[in-house]
């Protein structure tokens, strides 16, 4: 009886889990009727990041764009900001993380870029390493992976507009 308990309550966590990671935000084509296009001389850049399995843990991402903080990037959600045309900067730093992630967006106005943001190579690999061996590990994996193409924590890969549709269709606005 009691282990028929454990199960029970096991299996109830692991629902409540899953429903926590609904999200709820407006998706993209009802996004775009409702704030229109970008204002006059600027573009707009849109963050996506796939749907996945979300645990209960399932953090933002974060990030900065010229220095301003973009938040609220959870698995399925996608964010966008409006800006300038002209010349934008991207970046991904995390407290204890070896290394800064650092991406130059030009943008025209009247545009529209797309970037999926994934976790870094370098970040899952520090992570699956340093994961089972402590101090050590994460000492080692640190130094083998410091020749990565991208030191920081994330990755900000761009779009093509075709594939950014379909992709964002199934996602919701960050909240």
């Amino acid at each position: 009886m009691f282990w028929r308990g454990m199960v029970v309550l096991a299996a109830a966590a692991l629902l409540c889990g899953c429903e926590t990671t609904q999200r709820n935000g407006l998706d993209y084509a009802a996004m775009t009727q409702k704030v229109g296009p970008p204002k006059a001389g600027h573009g707009r850049i849109v963050m996506l990041r796939e749907k996945d399995f979300a645990n209960i843990a399932d953090r933002a991402f974060e990030f900065q764009l010229d220095g301003t903080p973009i938040q609220g990037l959870k698995t399925g959600t996608y964010v966008y900001v409006d800006r300038p045309a002209g010349q934008h900067q991207l970046t991904a730093s995390e407290a204890g993380f070896p290394g800064v992630t650092e991406r130059a967006v030009a943008i025209q106005a009247g545009q529209t870029q797309f970037y999926l943001v994934r976790m870094s190579e370098r970040k899952s690999a520090i992570l699956a390493s340093s994961a089972n061996t402590g101090l050590l590990g994460l000492a080692l994996s640190t130094a083998i992976t410091s020749g990565y193409k991208n030191p920081g924590p994330l990755d900000f890969l761009p779009l093509e507009e075709g594939a950014a549709r379909t992709t964002i269709a199934e996602l919701r606005l960050a909240e």
